[in-house]
């Protein structure tokens, strides 16, 4: 966990049944307006879901065409009209110096919605997020998650 003593402000507990339930959790995010200057972490282990709820999340939010993992790039930019999406996966991140080299401190400081996969391996170097999720698979397709709202953003992603 990257900020150890943060104060979760919020707790909401999902089970999706489907990834039509992941769909739509996606899609109510999108419809709401702190959403497009949030930073969401995506925490679980392989295969829990974590880049199908981004891409049902960006598509939810007008992005069209393919949607790339970010797995061996980090950073994957996407741009809809007024917005500007920033989804990192740091599954391969392995040296913090990466993390200046990139920009990424710029990117973070930047507005836009920020989408970032295994937070954990550049704890230190990212802010505090707005809204964690922490998706754990529970058999089938099934998948229980915990969102965690860390600012007021996240609390209002959480309404």
């Amino acid at each position: 966990m990257p900020h150890p003593h943060a104060t979760i402000l919020a707790t909401r507990h999902l089970s999706w049944p489907d990834e039509r339930a992941c769909a739509a959790f996606a899609a109510e995010l999108a419809a709401r307006a702190a959403v497009r200057d949030a930073f969401i972490e995506l925490q679980g282990p392989l295969g829990a879901g974590k880049t199908t709820f981004v891409r049902h999340l960006l598509r939810a939010l007008g992005v069209g065409g393919r949607i790339k993992s970010p797995s061996y790039a980090v950073m994957e930019p996407h741009a809809v009209p007024g917005l500007s999406i920033s989804h990192f996966d740091f599954y391969r991140f392995d040296d913090p110096r990466e993390w200046a080299d990139a920009g990424f401190r710029d990117v973070f400081a930047a507005p836009g919605l920020k989408l970032a996969e295994w937070p954990e391996k550049a704890a230190g170097q990212l802010p505090l997020p707005d809204l964690r999720l922490l998706i754990t698979p529970a058999g089938d397709d099934r998948r229980d998650v915990r969102a965690d709202a860390f600012t007021a953003t996240g609390q209002e992603l959480l309404r």
